[in-house]
């Protein structure tokens, strides 16, 4: 039982739902720009953000297993079956690997590859005491894998950066809204978030802003004619969601709802990831 506890916790510490988001958003950021193909360059790629997420993911756990025995105490450090070592030793082999796979790639893929991974660790280490700043940071590291699909087929275009702007604000109202569900243990620990400054309703407020200002933006590609009418249906499931998620949000901003509301808006993502990639055909 305790092996199995063990090799669950392995799993649970890289968020693999959010590794095959991030991974599959490399093939959408090569679709923006071509006609897809699946080349082993996208499989590299695709390997590369799935691995250095994961990293991201344990690493982020590492460094907050004093603020998640009161956030999540039932993440795998803090209940123990992942130990602190074990989780910088299973981040460096999840490292290399995504290095050695982007290397396989192309070297501008290698570079973004470690910028990546760079700004992941500032982020971790450094800037996520910041507060927005850190959401932002976050954000940058999220679309980073859209960039880095275009440069996996050798190219980015207009469709791929107004793509990184717009999930660039939603994701930066996902991290503000996650900034709520953490908001005790953050609050003793000194994480400048906008819940712990200024409080859970104008943090929720701050999110809606940002979830709603990319629901703005995104008629924008079929409007200038960079996507197909195929990316209507999904675009609108999308933009309903997060519209709706917002005004959940602002109704109820109990760290409960915000909890929902953050594990709610993957689906989101996940459509409007769906919605760009066949708006290409």
């Amino acid at each position: 039982m305790k092996k199995m506890g063990r090799i669950i916790g392995f799993l649970q510490i890289i968020r693999p739902l959010n590794c095959l988001m991030m991974g599959f958003a490399v093939i959408v950021g090569a679709s923006l720009v071509s006609t897809l193909n699946f080349t082993m360059n996208l499989l590299f790629g695709f390997v590369t953000s799935f691995a250095l997420t994961a990293a991201s993911m344990v690493m982020n756990d590492y460094y907050d297993r004093e603020i998640d025995c009161i956030n999540e105490p039932n993440r795998p450090i803090p209940r123990g079956d992942v130990s602190p070592k074990q989780a910088l030793i299973f981040a460096l082999v999840l490292s290399i690997i995504g290095f050695v796979a982007a290397l396989k790639t192309n070297l501008p893929s290698f570079v973004l590859a470690i910028a990546a991974l760079v700004i992941s660790i500032a982020y971790i280490s450094v800037v996520k005491g910041t507060g927005l700043p850190g959401n932002f940071l976050v954000s940058v590291t999220v679309v980073m894998p859209f960039v880095y699909g275009g440069l996996a087929v050798g190219q980015v275009e207009t469709s791929t950066l107004l793509f990184v702007i717009i999930v660039f604000f939603s994701n930066t109202g996902r991290e503000i809204t996650k900034g709520i569900v953490d908001v005790e243990g953050d609050r003793l620990h000194n994480i400048k978030t906008v819940a712990v400054i200024y409080g859970e309703r104008t943090a929720a407020v701050v999110a809606a802003i940002f979830s709603l200002f990319s629901v703005s933006l995104s008629p924008l590609p079929w409007l200038w004619g960079l996507v197909s009418d195929l990316f209507l249906p999904l675009i609108i499931i999308t933009d309903l969601g997060l519209i709706v998620s917002a005004i959940l949000l602002l109704s109820n901003y109990s760290r409960k709802n915000a909890k929902k509301i953050k594990n709610l808006s993957l689906a989101w993502f996940i459509t409007g990831l769906l919605a760009f990639m066949l708006g290409t055909f």
